[in-house]
């Protein structure tokens, strides 16, 4: 991985010992196959007490970090910006190349044959490629709301949920912050679903108090500005989490274990097994493009 230098800058000590404290935090999730937000970053040294989770430490690690991937301390893809991305579009060198890489591609829907259809809804964008990993075996959609899921969105989602009226039951997953809009969340999701005829249950998996108690995530103060504030500080008192302060590979299991438990894996197996043997046909065509081409002019 680059650690590539771009200017010189003298740090202090302390702010080298945190740097190297920080590069550790890294290497560590990057040996398990993730990639951190600078917030994940942030929240893994707060968990880790080796700096205090105030504004004030947020900002200065944020501006730490810039200056050591800027100095070469810090690998610079390491730290990864999930809300912007650049958009490109395929080419290949030969029309036998696609056909080669739609072999390698070629997916059937492994949820053909189960009895309940699943999606995976995760509160924030910047958490999104860790449902996407623990959806991943499984094939199973995933969406992040960013926030309260707006209007148009929800809409879609309810037509989506009606085209699986064969299903015994139709499901989502929902993870969010513990905090008095977060909670809220789930809630208005499942009387926005209904309300455009979708007969999906909501099933909360995080965060929730059970979690909370098990991991001891860093605590931020509830927003009292929050119009839901008073309804949660009575019950859960002044304190909130975010997702983003859980463990990444905590997350995904959480979502990995909930996915499997409404699995058949008898179906889910079949779904396999037909998969690989149209994926072989596909490679079998590729191989054989040029004799194939020769023989129909």
């Amino acid at each position: 991985m680059p650690k590539i230098q771009y200017k010189e800058k003298r740090f202090r000590a302390d702010s080298l010992s945190l740097i190297g404290k920080i590069d550790g935090v890294i290497s560590e999730y990057q040996e398990k196959g993730y990639t951190l937000t600078l917030r994940q970053c942030y929240y893994q040294l707060v968990a880790r007490g080796l700096i205090e989770n105030t504004e004030k430490s947020y900002k200065r690690t944020a501006a730490l970090l810039n200056d050591a991937r800027l100095c070469g301390l810090i690998d610079w893809e390491a730290i990864t910006d999930r809300t912007r991305n650049i958009r490109t579009f395929s080419a290949w060198e030969h029309p036998a190349d696609i056909i080669q890489d739609a072999a390698y591609s070629y997916k059937r829907d492994l949820w053909k044959g189960q009895p309940c259809y699943i999606e995976v809804w995760i509160e924030k964008d910047a958490l999104v490629d860790i449902a996407g990993k623990a959806c991943q075996a499984t094939r199973t959609p995933y969406f992040s709301c960013r926030g309260f899921t707006s209007q148009s969105e929800m809409w879609t989602a309810a037509q989506r949920f009606k085209t699986q009226e064969d299903r015994e039951a139709k499901y989502i997953i929902h993870l969010g912050d513990h905090d008095p809009s977060g909670l809220d969340m789930t809630r208005d999701i499942q009387e926005r679903l209904n309300l455009f005829g979708a007969d999906v249950q909501i099933k909360r998996i995080a965060l929730n108090m059970e979690q909370i108690e098990r991991y001891n995530p860093p605590p931020n103060p509830a927003k009292e500005t929050d119009a839901r504030y008073k309804g949660y500080a009575a019950k859960y008192g002044g304190q909130s989490w975010e997702l983003d302060a859980m463990r990444p590979e905590v997350i995904e299991a959480l979502i990995d274990n909930e996915i499997k438990s409404f699995l058949d894996k008898t179906a889910f197996q079949r779904q396999l097994a037909i998969e690989e043997t149209e994926k072989q046909e596909l490679f079998t065509i590729a191989g054989n493009y040029v004799d194939a081409l020769a023989g129909a002019v």
